[in-house]
């Protein structure tokens, strides 16, 4: 497993991760006033790291307008 840095989006970092021949995500928030997102990191396997962070970016913009949370 190799960690390969990460991004911060909206609050959270997003940290890509090689795992086998495909690369997943963890999403954790930097701040105690944002929800920790429910997802197994393994369930957003992805062969191309990019494809991997979009679909974490995705998830975390669902899941604020879901809580009605302001994008910034």
């Amino acid at each position: 497993m190799t960690t390969t840095g990460s991004n911060r989006y909206r609050g959270y970092d997003i940290v890509p991760t090689r795992q086998w021949s495909q690369w997943c995500v963890g999403i954790y928030p930097t701040s105690a006033d944002l929800p920790i997102l429910a997802r197994s990191t393994l369930s957003t396997m992805s062969p191309k790291k990019e494809v991997a962070v979009e679909e974490a970016k995705q998830k975390i913009d669902r899941i604020l307008e879901r809580l009605n949370y302001s994008k910034g």
